[in-house]
């Protein structure tokens, strides 16, 4: 078959079984196997493939139409303009947190922030996306999870940013010492029970990541009652939250005297997004 012609019948295999984007998702996969850019495939369509070539793009299809993401499949996600090693040992990175990141770089402003910690690090995509911005702040990254912190330090080594970012194994802030400018958090924070409405991409990441307890806000509200001592004056503290998690975790930063808290919706309008100060 031509490239076209896998094209094709790749983009309907997906779509039969309900994948979102078939035809992107197709593209990508082909081009992973093929090492081609999307652009490059639209200038090879009359190219005949190999059953060599025609193998690897068969097994990836079968993993992507039973719900396996993308970025697993292809190994990396893009974000704020950076290249990402990403698998299943942390949560893949959505729109939302990227939107977060380039919220907070805003937010922070001209301001020196000499210290940054990003508690729950991840794959370490908004400490790694602060190092790039901020050059000359000293930038640290907690996680609970080893996998995790061996994801986020091969992305250090990546990116070039091995020396900029000091990663700590710890339950939020049990193992911090110090103050800092900036404290910024994506936690987990779906409640438990609503698991069955998760889709089968989401349910690939670790469950330590997506699931914040019964209500879902619990570890976010203990990061809450835990940062102030490690906020210097005027620090700025943020949150990615849940639904309908905005208005109450509000009251919550209000109670703990904390100030200037904004509320800053996403691009699907959902409140996601919290920032305050402290001291």
């Amino acid at each position: 078959m031509t490239l076209l012609e896998v094209l094709q019948k790749s983009t309907e295999f997906l779509s039969k079984r309900k994948i979102d984007k078939p035809r992107l998702n197709a593209e990508h996969l082909l081009g992973h196997v093929l090492a081609r850019t999307r652009m490059d495939l639209y200038l090879e369509f009359e190219r005949k493939l190999t059953a060599s070539e025609l193998a690897p793009l068969r097994e990836l299809l079968r993993r992507r139409g039973e719900g396996e993401p993308l970025q697993h499949l292809l190994g990396t996600v893009e974000f704020c303009g950076q290249t990402f090693l990403c698998d299943k040992r942390a949560m893949v990175p959505r729109p939302e947190t990227e939107q977060f990141t380039e919220s907070l770089i805003a937010e922070t402003g001209n301001r020196i922030a000499k210290r940054i910690l990003d508690v729950g690090t991840g794959s370490g995509v908004i400490a790694l996306s602060l190092a790039k911005k901020f050059p000359d702040a000293e930038i640290w990254a907690t996680d609970i999870a080893d996998e995790a912190l061996a994801l986020a330090r091969q992305n250090a080594q990546r990116l070039g940013l091995g020396g900029r970012v000091q990663f700590l194994k710890s339950d939020l802030l049990a193992n911090v010492t110090g103050a800092f400018d900036v404290i910024v958090a994506n936690l987990p924070y779906v409640p438990k029970q609503d698991r069955h409405l998760l889709s089968r991409e989401v349910l690939h990441d670790p469950e330590i990541a997506l699931f914040g307890g019964e209500r879902g806000d619990e570890v976010m509200r203990r990061l809450i009652d835990q940062a102030p001592k490690h906020l210097k004056a005027g620090a700025l503290f943020a949150l990615e939250v849940g639904i309908n998690h905005a208005v109450l975790l509000s009251k919550v930063l209000a109670e703990k005297k904390y100030h200037d808290i904004a509320a800053k919706n996403d691009y699907s309008g959902v409140t996601r997004f919290l920032f305050a100060r402290y001291g």
